[in-house]
C-alpha cells in the first residue's frame, strides 16, 4: 500500500490532543475521518509526537497508507477540503517509502513556547499564549537555562505518567529570546532535541518562569535537575503557549 507522509498544522484549543480518543474530539480522529471521506477505512495515522490537549502545531508529521497511489498535491487539497471547519490543516504531503515511519524516522523535534508578558489581559492572543504579567527576567532565565543543556536525568522534569523506558535524554538547544510586538513584550523559549518526555517542555518553562519571576535563583535549576525528582520541579507551564514547529529527518520527505 502507497504510504503518504502529511504536515500538519492546527489549532489544539478545541481538541483532547493528538491521539484518537473514545469520546473526546482529537487531531488524530479529525484527519483519520477525513480520510475516511476519500478511501474506506478504518484508517490508523501514526504522528511524530502525540502532543497533549490544548498544544498547537505548525509542523507536525504524520503519515498513512492508502489504497489508492495520490498524487501528493491532490491528496492534500481533498483533505484538507473533508477538514473543515476543523482546525487543522495539511500544509504539505509526499509519497514515502514503505518503511518510513512519522515517528521512529525522526531524528530531531523542534519546540516554541509563547510568553505574553504584559498585564492587560491578552485578548486577540488567547488561548495562543501563556500570559504572565510580571515581568521576567530574560538573563536570569537564560543562565538557568544553560544547566538544562546536554544529556542528563530528566526525571525532575518529566510527568509522573510517562511511559518512556528512560528519563535520560539529550537537550541540543534551548533558546531564550524577547521581542516587542503589536501585543506586548513576548518571550520565547526554542527547544530543541531528538525526542522528549512528556512534559518535559512545560516542565522547564514553568520552572525557569519562576527565575524570570526572581522566585528562584538561576542556580536552583541545576539542583532540581540534580535531585531526580519530580516534587524538586517548578510548576508546569499550561499548554496554550506550546507549539510543535517541526520534525527533522534525514530524508526529508518535503525538501
Amino acid at each position: 500500500m502507497p504510504r503518504f507522509a502529511f504536515k500538519v498544522e492546527y489549532d489544539g484549543a478545541p481538541f483532547s490532543g493528538w491521539q484518537r480518543q473514545k469520546d473526546q474530539p482529537s487531531v488524530q480522529g479529525a484527519i483519520e475521518a477525513a480520510l475516511a471521506r476519500l478511501e474506506p477505512g478504518p484508517h490508523s495515522i501514526a504522528a511524530a509526537g502525540r502532543t497533549d490537549a490544548g498544544v498547537h502545531a505548525r509542523g507536525q508529521v504524520a503519515h498513512a497508507d492508502l489504497a489508492k497511489d495520490w498524487d501528493p498535491f491532490r491528496l492534500q487539497e481533498a483533505l484538507n477540503h473533508h477538514l473543515k471547519p476543523a482546525p487543522v490543516a495539511i500544509v504539505d504531503a509526499a509519497r514515502v517509502a514503505e518503511d518510513w515511519h512519522a515517528r521512529f524516522s525522526a531524528g530531531e523535534r523542534r519546540y516554541l513556547f509563547r510568553v505574553l508578558n504584559r498585564r492587560a489581559r491578552a485578548v486577540l492572543e488567547a488561548g495562543h499564549v501563556w500570559q504572565v504579567p510580571r515581568p521576567l527576567d530574560v538573563e536570569a532565565m537564560r543562565a538557568a537555562a544553560e544547566a538544562l543543556i546536554g544529556k542528563h536525568d530528566f526525571t525532575t522534569f518529566r510527568s509522573t505518567m510517562c511511559q518512556a523506558q528512560s528519563p535520560v535524554k539529550t537537550l541540543d538547544a534551548l533558546e531564550i529570546e524577547a521581542a516587542e510586538t503589536e501585543a506586548g513584550r513576548e518571550i520565547r523559549f526554542r527547544l530543541r532535541a531528538r525526542s522528549f518526555l512528556h512534559n518535559q517542555v512545560r516542565s522547564f518553562v514553568g520552572t525557569l518562569e519562576r527565575v524570570g519571576a526572581g522566585a528562584w535563583a538561576p542556580e536552583d535549576v541545576a539542583r532540581a535537575l540534580a535531585a531526580r525528582d519530580r516534587a524538586a520541579c517548578g510548576p508546569v507551564a499550561p499548554p496554550q503557549g506550546l507549539y510543535l514547529m517541526g520534525v527533522g529527518y534525514e530524508d526529508d520527505p518535503f525538501a
